[in-house]
């Protein structure tokens, strides 16, 4: 499906897990076959199926909030870093992986009406009136909340931005 791997990035983006990402493009995908009829030839398939993808993300989210789920901590396998990073190349990949997750949990952090105008804009580039209709606000709406969010990653990461020399200026 030509779609597929933008949904998965933004189901990633709005679930923060690879498993639940992949859970709710299924359930997009799901609800998209069977709403099928109702999509109007011509229109944005793409902002059609980001607008399923985030209500099936709302709807399950409210679920979740109503039912929490209990964790046995017994189940839980212990992380070690040094495992996830064997390759041909680690110390590329662990400087990828820091810089990728330093942005990543800097884009995570933000609220939500927030992180999700800033994935569909940035990550997915989406036009303003694309946005609008996926988050169904007025652009004015998508605008605003892209100036706002960009502000608050700038605040995040311009420390992290200096001590990595990518630009000049005094960490705070």
């Amino acid at each position: 499906m030509v779609h597929l791997d933008s949904l998965y990035r933004v189901a990633l983006r709005l679930t923060g897990n690879p498993a639940e990402a992949d859970d709710l493009v299924q359930e997009t995908m799901l609800k998209a076959y069977r709403a099928w009829h109702q999509y109007e030839k011509g229109t944005n398939a793409k902002g059609w199926l980001l607008t399923i993808l985030r209500h099936a993300f709302i709807n399950e989210y409210r679920r979740r909030t109503r039912h929490p789920e209990t964790v046995d901590l017994d189940a839980i396998e212990p992380f070690s870093v040094f495992e996830e990073l064997q390759d041909d190349d680690p110390q590329g990949t662990f400087f990828d992986r820091i810089v990728d997750d330093e942005v990543l949990r800097a884009i995570d952090e933000l609220p939500e009406q927030f992180r999700e105008t800033v994935v569909l804009s940035d990550v997915e580039g989406l036009s303003y009136e694309e946005i609008a209709r996926v988050l169904e606000v007025p652009v004015g709406t998508v605008k605003s909340r892209l100036f706002r969010a960009r502000r608050m990653l700038q605040g995040k990461l311009y420390d992290y931005a200096v001590g990595m020399g990518y630009i000049k200026g005094n960490a705070t």
